[in-house]
């Protein structure tokens, strides 16, 4: 069974979730932003055991922490897709624009592209490539709970910004209504920022998306 916990860190109130596999206790964070302290105060709390780190995407709200969390549970770090390896070799650059402390460019464990699985304990996610908001962005899709981790494709009545380099807001459109939607209406998600929504909801009522649909 899946749980998930959201922790709001960095200025930018980046959700950083804390997926948890009910049945083995093992657990993984995704979006590790900022707050390394918290994030590893709210692990414990949980009493859970940390297994690896998957991120969305290159963006320093979304990876800030992930060294330290990665050094401090002895963890991979896993994904985004490759197409967002300038981002991350970049952050020192991001570090000094957004009046951040330095966060120093690094290589994940492994690069993510579309059709691949990652676990958690027991649990499975599919990796669906979302390019759009940055070219590598990936979602983290659990088809048993209908959950999915969208990092910043969309958000409840917003979508991605696509004005950052290698952006595209046609691509970021495609990615929503040919590859997220047809995942089913039900299916609820968790952005990158601020509160949860659903891909029905969205479909009917996103002032950028819902005027494609009848």
């Amino acid at each position: 069974m899946l749980k998930y916990q959201i922790n709001p860190v960095t200025p930018f109130q980046q959700n950083c979730s804390l997926v948890i596999c009910d049945k083995t206790k093992k657990a993984a964070l995704i979006d590790p932003g900022g707050e390394p302290e918290r994030l590893i105060a709210a692990v414990e709390k949980a009493e859970v055991t940390v297994e690896k780190v998957l991120l969305t995407h290159g963006h320093l709200d979304h990876v800030g922490a992930t060294q330290q969390i990665s050094r401090h549970y002895q963890v991979p770090v896993i994904g985004p897709h490759k197409a967002d390896k300038f981002w991350l070799d970049g952050l020192p650059m991001q570090s000094q624009m957004f009046g951040f402390p330095l966060v120093e460019a690094f290589t994940p464990d492994q690069w993510l592209q579309q059709g691949d699985e990652v676990t958690v304990g027991e649990l499975v996610f599919n990796v669906l490539h979302c390019p759009g908001h940055t070219p590598g962005h990936v979602v983290f899709y659990h088809q048993p709970a209908a959950i999915a981790f969208v990092g910043d494709v969309i958000f409840a009545g917003s979508i991605g910004r696509t004005d950052f380099p290698q952006g595209n807001h046609e691509t970021l459109i495609h990615s929503i209504t040919q590859v997220l939607f047809p995942l089913g209406d039900e299916v609820e998600f968790i952005p990158g920022h601020g509160p949860n929504s659903t891909f029905g909801q969205e479909k009917r009522t996103n002032p950028f998306v819902s005027g494609q649909f009848g």
